[in-house]
């Protein structure tokens, strides 16, 4: 693992993550205030209630990951070409120590409430005297530990509208009815959280797909400790109609899979989708206007639950190919 480390100003922050992400081969991007523990720092928010004074830190550092030597020098060149005059500037190239990065910093991963009977609690931990609910996740090298607002809102949604008795024990999965969502597709599952989710809150047949194979290896072994099953697998084996689409990834994705991930919806089913920033809310409702009415359902730091209901015009009999 190789790491490049470049200092730009707010004006170039957005412009060079991105190209390194899409253009450059870099597998993460960071950023952080340049002038961080000096006298120079500055907050990214204001007052409670008050909007953050600035969009950025006026100098950044970046710190991207390559898999090679050569990729992390044909970014820098490239960068440093185009944005060189405009005041990106190099810190930094060189092979990081060889460590497992991804399991350090899950390792970080605290108990993490849904609702006050609900948590997410790594394997490592104890759960919280207060949870009658408990999902167990060890996320591996996938997304998905409940930390983030996104995954959040998608299990909150979940508590709200199963509608089963909740089983008490996360380790002895009840096969409680689960009424409306008997049949689940969580698509991009990353670690399997809202898969297994579905399945803890009742559902009675829950498939998980991602690109990823190490996301669904993931989600295999994270059922499997929490005692669940979950038909994981690649995309394509996502197959016929479902009560329930869960769909946690980012707005773009979801914009180019409105087609496919609204055919997966039967009718009277629910789409959820996070992953969507409040200023995207509205592309998402233009992009599934041919679904039906897609909505905003909840809010969290920026983020955005949208949700829609297939019209229900005739009752789906059960899961078809």
């Amino acid at each position: 693992m190789f790491e490049l480390i470049l200092r730009a100003p707010q004006g170039l922050v957005e412009e060079v993550s991105d190209l390194l992400i899409d253009e450059l081969d870099a597998l993460s991007v960071s950023v952080e205030d340049a002038d961080a523990n000096t006298d120079s720092e500055r907050a990214m928010f204001g007052e409670p209630g008050m909007p953050a004074p600035a969009p950025g830190w006026e100098r950044s550092t970046l710190q991207a990951l390559f898999e090679t030597e050569a990729l992390a020098e044909q970014a820098a060149a490239a960068l440093l070409s185009a944005h060189g005059a405009a005041g990106l500037h190099l810190q930094a190239l060189g092979k990081l120590a060889n460590q497992d990065w991804v399991r350090l910093t899950q390792q970080q991963f605290q108990p993490v409430q849904i609702t006050p009977e609900f948590w997410v609690v790594p394997s490592w931990h104890k759960a919280p005297e207060q949870a009658t609910c408990v999902m167990r996740l060890d996320p591996g090298l996938a997304f998905g530990t409940g930390t983030h607002p996104t995954t959040r809102m998608c299990l909150r949604w979940l508590a709200h509208h199963a509608n089963t008795n909740t089983n008490t024990n996360a380790n002895t999965n009840a096969n409680a009815n689960a009424g409306s969502l008997r049949r689940v597709l969580d698509y991009g599952c990353g670690s399997g959280i809202l898969a297994i989710g579905a399945a803890l809150f009742g559902a009675q047949e829950v498939h998980a797909v991602d690109i990823d194979p190490a996301a669904v290896q993931a989600t295999q072994d994270n059922a499997r400790d929490n005692c669940v099953v979950v038909h994981a697998g690649l995309p394509d084996q996502a197959k016929g109609t479902f009560d329930l689409v869960l769909a946690n990834i980012l707005a773009t994705p979801l914009k180019l899979l409105a087609p496919l991930l609204s055919q997966h919806v039967a009718p009277g089913g629910w789409l959820v989708m996070a992953g969507i920033l409040d200023r995207q809310a509205e592309d998402i409702t233009l992009a599934y206007a041919g679904f039906g009415l897609v909505s905003a359902h909840d809010h969290e730091d920026g983020w955005v639950l949208m949700c829609g209901q297939r019209p229900c015009k005739s009752r789906h009999p059960g899961p078809h190919a």
